[in-house]
């Protein structure tokens, strides 16, 4: 997207590192720059708030949910392997192990 119109920092950019922004999870100077551009672009700055108020409707209806204290910790352990520079399994560690397959149909599948 672009709204046509020469900026500092260009929309593609600026949209690209959008929800960075709105998680407070970039450095403060990369921020001014989007914010600057929020001030100079409308377009950009109406997709920001429309990210922002879905991000809002989203906490509020998604926000009180208990997450199981084994997903939360298999969670970590994954991102801690990550952060670690360890090597990361292709499947999903997360995952019960899988039932044998039967080779007698159920009776959904008959």
């Amino acid at each position: 997207m672009s709204c046509g119109e020469p900026h500092e920092t260009d929309c593609s950019e600026v949209l690209d590192h959008l929800y960075e922004f709105l998680d407070s999870e970039m450095p403060e100077g990369d921020r001014d720059k989007i914010k600057v551009h929020f001030d100079e672009c409308s377009p950009c700055l109406e997709k920001y708030g429309l990210e922002q108020a879905v991000k809002k409707l989203v906490k509020r209806c998604c926000g009180h949910d208990d997450v199981p204290t084994d997903l939360r910790a298999k969670v970590l352990g994954r991102l801690d392997l990550i952060r670690s520079g360890q090597a990361v399994p292709e499947h999903d560690v997360t995952a019960s192990p899988a039932a044998p397959a039967s080779s007698t149909p159920t009776p959904q599948e008959s």
